[in-house]
């Protein structure tokens, strides 16, 4: 047991330096979601969400890495502004896939939207979609179909069981040129840094 003990030490030094934490108290709005391999649960293998908001009611999130092939002015085809959008749009959970959701980048808030963090914005109403897409470019405002939802206590009990890492706020990270290899590029630094402090000799 006692040659146990220094290993364990610094795997959790590890997922506090390269994530930010594996405890539920860490948990915020703006904060990155991104699974282990072989998660707890299938639904969200490969994972990497952004908690677009966090509260004593539960949390919503958005799937970051999950690019389809089906172009905006497909799906929001009702839209008049949508029209010359020819990027694709994100699943961004599970929940509800009828439901369209965005992210905008701007300096100030727009009008119906709610700040994430940083520069980025969620947007969840019709109106408000439809602004920003006569507005914005596909480098300042991804759309998504669906959602991440967690009731009071749930997620906090997933992180218990392992289901996550959390890394700290980043805007970079939400809008990620590389979405596809986000999550394999996330936890490549997760397991390198893992694998160096192992080797680090106890007591140095």
């Amino acid at each position: 047991m006692m040659l146990l003990r220094p290993t364990v030490a610094l795997l959790t030094a590890a997922c506090c330096l390269t994530a930010q934490s594996r405890k539920p108290e860490d948990l915020a709005q703006g904060k990155i979601l991104v699974t282990p391999r072989n998660p707890p649960d299938p639904h969200f293998a490969d994972s990497v969400i952004l908690l677009a908001r966090y509260n004593e009611s539960g949390a919503v999130g958005l799937m970051v890495n999950r690019r389809t092939e089906v172009p905006v002015s497909r799906v929001l085809k009702e839209l008049q502004s949508a029209a010359k959008h020819s990027e694709p749009v994100y699943v961004g959970g599970p929940v509800e896939l009828d439901t369209v959701m965005a992210l905008a980048r701007a300096p100030k808030t727009p009008d119906g939207a709610d700040r994430v963090l940083g520069d980025i914005h969620l947007l969840m109403a019709k109106a408000a979609l439809e602004k920003a897409l006569g507005e914005r470019d596909a480098n300042n405002l991804h759309v998504y179909l669906g959602y991440c939802g967690w009731g009071p206590h749930q997620l906090e009990n997933e992180m218990r069981l392992g289901g996550w890492f959390i890394f700290d706020r980043s805007v970079d990270l939400a809008f990620d040129s590389d979405p596809e290899t986000l999550w394999t590029r996330m936890i490549a630094r997760t397991e390198q840094q893992i694998v160096r402090l192992a080797f680090i000799p106890p007591g140095r």
